[in-house]
């Protein structure tokens, strides 16, 4: 079954209540996860860091990076509130860790895994650092060829990770459709021999669902409330309704794929009499005739001899007289 991250990533804007809103959003949806991002901004960014241009165009261009993240932290008592919220809720809190001590405190609040953001994945020491808890890491690798994912998966197993999930992932926001590169989860998959997944940072909902089509065990996508409410990932972001699309699509998309063995289904079983063809008489067969091939034909429904017999038909002869467009069966040949 395909866990479905619902990314609220900073889409809180720096407001606990908005971010238990979230919350709430993930869950009305079925999401199996909610995530969030856990840092310290001094920690994270130094202050002549410049935005991102998809930053800039959402949040404008006159303050640096770190004063932008310093608007998005959270205090610690938002966290256990959210933590609690999603017990509630019934959905998995899970955050990402920017550093060390955000890890630590997410450990204490009780995350299953850990989900290390792509611009993370050169800092070795510090996925190191995270594996030694021992848990599940989801590892993104936006903006990385292969030996630089190589590299990290190591650096994790390595240290005493759990499982490493790696997700395929453009660093874009929005990213265009046409540098998804699907196929390179099967690259991974086959290099790593782990599970592999999405994060999709795609408009709309279509490259997710291919995703999934394509073996993803996790998708993650951002949401918010609402696109136009300000910040540097709202525009890039589902609303309610979409979310709720995602979950129904890929769980429908699950359903489809089935278990691969192919065997007729029981609606499939009901019609096979009705669309199948049978062996019938092709015209007036009197009785002692000699069966030749000419003499048969194949017509529906399909519930008297296959057409596959024909062969062990011909050659017989008849038992009885068999009128045009009647159903042969064994007991009229001999």
């Amino acid at each position: 079954m395909t866990t479905i991250i619902a990314e609220a990533g900073v889409n809180h804007n720096g407001d606990p209540a908005l971010a238990v809103r979230l919350v709430d959003v993930a869950a009305d949806a079925g999401a199996d996860c909610v995530k969030f991002q856990t840092f310290r901004a001094d920690k994270l960014a130094v202050e002549a860091a410049p935005k991102a241009a998809y930053q800039a165009a959402a949040t404008g261009a006159s303050e640096s990076q770190l004063a932008m993240l310093r608007k998005l932290e959270l205090p610690k008592e938002a966290w256990t509130d959210i933590a609690a919220r999603c017990a509630e809720r019934d959905i998995e809190f899970l955050s990402t860790p920017f550093d060390e001590d955000s890890a630590a405190f997410l450990d204490t609040l009780g995350v299953r895994r850990f989900k290390v953001p792509s611009g993370e994945l050169t800092n070795l020491a510090f996925l190191a650092r995270l594996a030694r808890y021992g848990k599940p890491v989801l590892l993104s690798t936006g903006m990385a060829d292969l030996e630089e994912v190589r590299l990290a998966v190591q650096a994790l197993e390595d240290a005493g990770a759990g499982e490493v999930t790696v997700l395929h992932c453009v660093t874009d926001y929005p990213a265009d459709p046409a540098d998804a590169n699907l196929r390179a989860m099967a690259t991974m998959r086959q290099a790593f021999g782990t599970p592999v997944g999405w994060s999709d940072h795609m408009p709309g909902n279509e490259v997710a669902f291919a995703a999934a089509a394509l073996g993803a065990s996790v998708i993650e996508k951002h949401f918010t409330l609402d696109r136009t409410l300000p910040g540097p990932d709202h525009a890039a972001s589902m609303e309610p309704a979409e979310l709720a699309a995602l979950v129904a699509g890929v769980r429908k998309i699950e359903r489809a794929l089935g278990d691969g063995e192919k065997i007729p289904t029981a609606r499939e079983l009901a019609n096979r009499a009705v669309v199948r063809r049978s062996l019938v008489a092709a015209i007036d067969i009197p009785q002692g005739a000699a069966i030749t091939e000419a003499m048969i034909a194949a017509r529906r429904p399909g519930d008297g001899l296959p057409p596959v017999m024909l062969p062990q038909l011909v050659g017989r002869r008849a038992m009885r007289d068999i009128r045009a467009g009647t159903l042969l069966s064994r007991e009229m040949l001999a």
